[in-house]
Formats: C-alpha cells, structure tokens, sequence
C-alpha cells in the first residue's frame, strides 16, 4: 500500500493540514487538503492546500508570493492529520500579514493580537 493510500481523507475527501516553520518549530498557519493537493504538495515540495470555501486547489503563495517549500512531511498516528515543516518564504504565512495565522491570545476573556503586522495586506494582494 502506497503511503497516499494510508491517508483517512474524512467523509469529504479532505484531511487536515499543519504547517510548522521547519527552523523554530513556530505552527505557522491551519488549511485542508484532498488528495490532489497532498500528491501535488509532495510532488513539487511546495504547499498545496484545498479551499472550502473556494472550492479548488490553493497553492499557497500563488497571489502573494509566500510560498512554502516542504522540508518534511508527517502524519499522526491515525493518518487523520499532516504536518507539514516549510521554509516560509517571505516570513509571512498570514493574509493578514503577519507570520503566523496563530497571533490571537485569549487575555482575561478577550483575543489580544500578539504579534505585529510585518507587511500590509493591500501591498500583498492589491
């Protein structure tokens, strides 16, 4: 059995994705993949991941050049879940321009921003 066979895909053909900054182990941002953009995330060492709401292939980085390269690649224990270790290129993992998707801390029952924006979001996408 190939090592994409393994993967338990849920009910909606996705499973989902985790990337780690390969360099500081910062989780730098959450997305889904189907078995398409895992098998192109694997073939091209850059991330591919699945948007739900736009319904196709996103290759990260295909609009604001913060693209991903794949260092390694893991599964859990169940093969329910991928870790994905990239080199984030650019520094920004985030539409909203910062690293990391995760900058929200739950602070005495509100969500501080903890991080910096690094690059304004109208000079990323226009």
């Amino acid at each position: 059995m190939s090592a994409l066979e393994q993967i338990q895909f849920d009910n909606d053909g996705l499973i989902p994705a985790i990337a780690q900054d390969f360099e500081t182990g910062e989780i730098l941002m959450f997305a889904w993949m189907n078995k398409e953009s895992l098998t192109l995330t694997i073939e091209k060492q850059q991330a591919v991941y699945y948007s739900r709401s736009r319904k196709k292939l996103w290759f990260k980085g295909e609009e604001s050049g913060h693209t991903q390269l794949i260092k390694e690649i893991y599964t859990d224990c169940d093969n329910d879940v991928i870790l994905l270790k990239v080199e984030q290129v650019g520094g920004i993992a985030c539409h909203t321009g910062r690293q990391s998707c995760f900058f929200q801390k739950l602070e005495n029952n509100n969500w501080e921003k903890m991080t910096k924006v690094l690059k304004d979001p109208k000079d990323i996408y226009g």
